[in-house]
C-alpha cells in the first residue's frame, strides 16, 4: 500500500511511529529519518493552541484539541501526497480516532454529541487515505512514560494524570492486537533504549528492514 490509494509503492514508502505520550516517537522518527534519508514529519505540539488549555481543563477543550489534531494530521497527509517524498511520520491519524478521542469520550471528558461529530469527520477523511506501509508501535509501561515525560520537561505535561496514561495504554494495546491494515513492528521501549544505545537502535533498524523485505536497500 502507498500513502494514498493513487500512489505506487515503488515511488512512495510511508512509515509511521505510533505510541503513547512519552514513548519516544519523535526521537525514533528523527533517528530513522537520518538513517534511511527519509523526510521526517512531526506532530504539531509546540505550536498547538489547545494543549496548555486541554491539560488544565480536559472536558472543556477535548473536542477542540482532537479536531485540531485531526485537521493537522489530514493536512499533513495531503502535503505528503503532493510532495512525492519518502516519509517517516510521528503519530498517525488512526491513533486520534481509535485511541485518544474514544478515551476522552469514555472518561466523560467529551460529550456524545461532540464525539459523534468527530467520528463523522474522521470517517469522511478516511475515505481519502490509506494506512502506512509500516507502523512501528512503541510499547511502554506507564512508569517508563512518566520517566520520559519528566525528562523532556514540558510544562503543560506536568498535569497529565496517571490514570489517563494507563487508559491510553490499554487502548493502544487493544488497537494493536487487532491491527491488520499493514505491516507492524512492535518495539518494547522498557528494554530497548534506542535513544542512547547504537546497538538497540541497530536492532530496530534490523526489524524495519525485515518487515519491509529489503525495500530500503
Amino acid at each position: 500500500m502507498g500513502l494514498f490509494c493513487t500512489f505506487n509503492q515503488a515511488i512512495i514508502m510511508h512509515i509511521a511511529i505510533a505510541g503513547n505520550i512519552g514513548s519516544g516517537k519523535t526521537t525514533l522518527t528523527t533517528l530513522l529519518a537520518k538513517h534511511y534519508r527519509y523526510e521526517p514529519h512531526f506532530e504539531q505540539v509546540d505550536d498547538n493552541p489547545y494543549l496548555n488549555d486541554f491539560y488544565k481543563d480536559m472536558q472543556r477543550w477535548s473536542f477542540n484539541l482532537q479536531v485540531f489534531f485531526l485537521r493537522s494530521r489530514f493536512a499533513q497527509l495531503a502535503e505528503l501526497q503532493e510532495s512525492g517524498k519518502k516519509v517517516i511520520q510521528d503519530r498517525t491519524i488512526y491513533e486520534d480516532a481509535h485511541i485518544f478521542a474514544p478515551n476522552l469520550h469514555a472518561m466523560g471528558l467529551m460529550s456524545s454529541r461532540d464525539f459523534q461529530n468527530y467520528l463523522d469527520l474522521f470517517q469522511l477523511m478516511e475515505r481519502f487515505i490509506s494506512p502506512p506501509d509500516l507502523i512501528i508501535y512503541l510499547r511502554a509501561s506507564v512508569p517508563k512514560l512518566v520517566e520520559n515525560i519528566q525528562k523532556r520537561g514540558r510544562d503543560y505535561e506536568e498535569a497529565i494524570r496517571l490514570d489517563y496514561l494507563n487508559r491510553l495504554n490499554e487502548r493502544y494495546e487493544a488497537w494493536i492486537s487487532t491491527y491488520n491494515a499493514g505491516k507492524l513492528l512492535v518495539i518494547d521501549v522498557d528494554s530497548n533504549r534506542f535513544h542512547e544505545s547504537k546497538e538497540d537502535l541497530g536492532m530496530v533498524i534490523e526489524g524495519v528492514d525485515g518487515e519491509l523485505h529489503g525495500l530500503f536497500v
